[in-house]
């Protein structure tokens, strides 16, 4: 009996393929592997893992035997979740292997932030020695400041748990509160939206991109921060508006921000980059061999779950 056929697209480390190898007929060869290329062949495949692509309706349409996409990664906005739901085709993420390897990109961002690594760098660089007996060269200590985490997910759960060795109070925020054995076995403490912009010392994201969370870090949430606070977005660039945020960092409205994530990926604005008091790292959060590795094999697990044994494994769109 023939092997059912599944296409990787994008830059994924072959050794996290090998149980995929071993079940299916896989087709990897990123070198021929354009959006013409996939456009055209994709009809011949059962399964997708998906990176570096967008899947569309354009390319759902163009996989008439697709049973299932999985996206390299936990997000998943660069797929018509709900236009794949309708032609019946299964799409999962992959939640568990970005969580440690994301919360560590996270706190690194924060500690970089706040205290100012990237300012301190760039003078040296440029041949300037800083007098940081000078208050306008501190940074800020995180001892006894609160964190707040907008969206206490996996991911945002496990930065509480690095940010609390840091002797840091922990609030967050959600659509839904969670339960109070759960908040007590967490150590954080709930608040709504505005509290949590107002009392925070740094803000950290992990929403995900939703139609009622793009944009809400706007001009009007930044006026109501600390002048002293930071923002830190290691989870979707929608969720900040951008020209907002420059202004803000210019004016002086919030002290810095941390971003592993854009508005409009690769493309970062010359406004932004000249900042002093911004650390921008290019969407890597999971950019470690070890956790690339471990995506594709949850990936993996993904496609060989409901392929051989007609199980839905981190479904997106139920």
């Amino acid at each position: 009996m023939a092997k059912l056929k599944v296409l990787v697209t994008g830059i994924v480390p072959r050794a996290g393929l090998t149980e995929l190898n071993d079940v299916f007929d896989v087709t990897y060869e990123p070198e021929k592997e354009n959006r013409s290329w996939v456009l055209e062949h994709l009809k011949d495949y059962d399964g997708l893992l998906i990176a570096g692509l967008n899947g569309d309706r354009e390319l759902i349409d163009a996989g008439t035997n697709l049973k299932i996409i999985t996206t390299f990664g936990v997000g998943f906005d660069h797929v018509d979740v709900e236009y794949a739901k309708n032609k019946g085709i299964v799409v999962s993420n992959c939640p568990q292997s970005v969580l440690v390897p994301t919360a560590e990109m996270t706190f690194a961002l924060i500690l970089a932030t706040v205290r100012r690594l990237q300012f301190y760098d760039h003078s040296i660089r440029s041949g300037k020695w800083l007098n940081v007996s000078e208050p306008q060269y501190m940074g800020m200590d995180l001892q006894e400041k609160t964190l707040g985490v907008y969206g206490l997910g996996r991911i945002g759960s496990e930065v509480a748990r690095f940010a609390q060795t840091f002797g840091m109070k922990v609030i967050y925020h959600n659509r839904r509160q969670l339960a109070q054995d759960l908040e007590g076995k967490l150590n954080v403490q709930y608040a709504d939206f505005d509290s949590l912009v107002v009392n925070s010392d740094v803000i950290t994201l992990h929403a995900p991109a939703l139609p009622s969370t793009t944009g809400v870090f706007n001009a009007d949430v930044f006026k109501k921060m600390k002048n002293s606070a930071y923002i830190i977005n290691s989870a979707r660039g929608a969720l900040v508006n951008q020209s907002d945020l420059i202004k803000s960092l210019q004016t002086g409205d919030i002290a810095g921000a941390g971003l592993d994530v854009f508005e409009n990926e690769p493309e970062v604005p010359q406004e932004l980059r000249e900042l002093d008091n911004v650390i921008m790292t290019p969407h890597a959060g999971t950019g470690t061999m070890e956790a690339r590795v471990a995506i594709a094999k949850e990936a993996s697990k993904n496609l060989i779950s409901y392929l051989r044994d007609q199980t839905a494994l981190n479904q997106v769109n139920k």
